[in-house]
């Protein structure tokens, strides 16, 4: 939940935005006028975020004359552009740390200290109005972001580690999902009449505590993993008891016989470091294309999408937009969900290459249905229509398949490295997306998506030539995949089989 409610805050969702931002105004004391004109511009649009224009007019409205006003007006776009990008930051500095946490302490004791700081920056957060609210938010979500750099591998690993060979992929398209729900939940708790508003916004964002606690509590009958107990601790009695009570009491012969033959393949591969990664020449192509990947799902525009999409649906004429962008929530969660189950049928580049190609023909349609807005009324459909399938094509591949892919694409030795770098490179993008979003979307206007469906075609060029297709093949088989594709003939060194790799497992 608490990455969810980061997506929701930087997604456009207006009226807890809008009131957070009022509060800030509030207790930095900006000039009463400035407060008037603000709230006489909320009841006439919702939807204009601070020095963001509104989609009607493709020219901001100027602010008051004052030069004071116009910094104290800077200041509050800077202190929101912090509130929502700290998340990242937070996220960007425990990326690095997850899979280290998870193998000092076990997947579950690292999941248990990580929800200690969920809950601390839930508690700041919640009782950030009754202190300096912009100091208590920017720090509560900082220390919600090294909670969810630390979960965002945790999760995926213990759930790669304790599902079955064959549904290793699809279980693991199960993070994404449950991102997505939460995303959901918080569109809806969110609403006007529900946390929303001005006397509950600070219990919204402390909500974030709920799945915490709830997950602690939970971890409790989960058992360990057993790939952790077999492979790290040499534990054979402890993973087959483990084993025994994932499966239901099923013999685990097999699954032992798997691990024991990835953990022989393990010792005799060593670790890689991250300067290896790109000093190596065998490592260096899968670790660019990693990162390429990563930066193709953060600045594809997904978050631009989120941010327009109330004041589009008012436009079109929707008595009660906000119900349209709780759509869009559910469209995301829905086409989430259909991933789970195509991704082991299509195939990780060819789900990739379709979501990317159909974001950016919803990018163009996007664009022109806002620049030609004030010409015909009826170019706000379209805009609507576009963005239900940005969302869609967006769920179907760039959303869940990056962490496949890089999981696929290195053995056990250079992989807990490349998934460290994958995810900082994620963290990162999503950083400078959430800091400079506000500035780009007021400097273009209209024209935003122009921008992005720029950038999503560079990447799908970028895909077709130069990623390969992972689905069903050995390491020696990705490997050469990648000789074929960057001229190169000399072979690299057999790992282990794809079989044995869960699709989100860094250990």
């Amino acid at each position: 939940m608490s990455r969810s409610l980061d997506q929701k805050m930087c997604s456009g969702y207006v009226p807890p935005i809008f009131i957070i931002i009022t509060h800030y105004r509030h207790v930095l004391d900006v000039p009463l006028a400035d407060r008037k004109a603000l709230s006489s511009d909320a009841i006439a649009s919702t939807e204009e975020m601070p020095r963001t224009p509104n989609l009607m007019n493709s020219t901001p409205t100027p602010p008051p004359d004052e030069e004071l006003v116009e910094e104290d007006s800077g200041l509050i776009t800077m202190l929101w552009s912090l509130s929502v990008s700290s998340f990242a930051i937070g996220g960007m500095i425990a990326s690095f740390f997850g899979g280290w946490l998870g193998d000092q302490l076990g997947r579950i004791k690292a999941m248990l200290i990580a929800n200690i700081l969920s809950l601390a920056g839930a508690l700041l957060m919640g009782f950030s109005k009754m202190g300096p609210s912009h100091i208590l938010i920017i720090s509560g979500r900082a220390v919600s972001g090294l909670y969810c750099g630390l979960i965002s591998g945790l999760v995926p690993m213990y759930i790669g580690e304790i599902a079955p060979t064959t549904l290793r992929g699809a279980i693991g398209a199960l993070h994404q999902l449950a991102i997505v729900t939460g995303i959901l939940i918080s569109q809806i708790v969110g609403l006007d009449f529900i946390l929303g508003n001005r006397e509950l916004w600070h219990i919204l964002l402390g909500l974030s505590a709920v799945p915490a606690v709830l997950q602690s509590l939970l971890l409790f009958f989960c058992p360990e993993s057993p790939r952790y107990l077999y492979i790290k601790l040499d534990e054979e009695n402890k993973a087959k008891k483990s084993l025994k009570r994932l499966r239901g009491g099923v013999d685990v012969t097999k699954d032992i016989a798997e691990m024991r033959k990835e953990r022989s393949e393990a010792s005799s591969e060593q670790k890689v470091s991250i300067i290896q990664l790109f000093t190596n020449s065998s490592y260096r192509q899968p670790i660019l294309v990693s990162l390429m990947l990563h930066m193709a799902q953060q600045f594809s525009g997904i978050n631009g999408i989120f941010y327009y999409s109330t004041s589009i649906f008012q436009t079109a004429g929707l008595s009660q937009p906000v119900y349209a962008t709780i759509g869009v929530g559910a469209i995301n969660t829905v086409f989430t969900a259909l991933s789970v189950f195509l991704v082991e049928k299509a195939g990780r580049r060819s789900l990739f290459l379709i979501g990317m190609s159909g974001m950016f023909v919803c990018a163009v349609f996007m664009s022109v249905g806002l620049v030609l807005l004030n010409k015909f009324a009826w170019m706000s459909y379209v805009s609507m229509v576009a963005i239900f399938l940005f969302v869609s094509f967006f769920e179907i591949g760039p959303g869940p398949i990056p962490w496949f892919m890089v999981a696929e694409f290195f053995s056990q030795g250079p992989r807990p490295a490349a998934l460290a770098i994958a995810a900082f490179s994620n963290w990162t993008c999503n950083f400078i997306v959430a800091l400079c979003f506000p500035y780009i979307a007021e400097f273009c206007g209209p024209y935003v998506f122009f921008l992005f469906a720029g950038v999503v075609l560079a990447f799908t060029l970028f895909t077709y030539f130069k990623v390969p297709e992972t689905k069903g093949k050995s390491f020696e088989e990705i490997a050469a995949e990648f000789r074929k594709r960057g001229g190169s003939a000399r072979p690299r060194k057999a790992a282990t089989e794809m079989k044995f790799l869960g699709a989100a497992e860094t250990a």
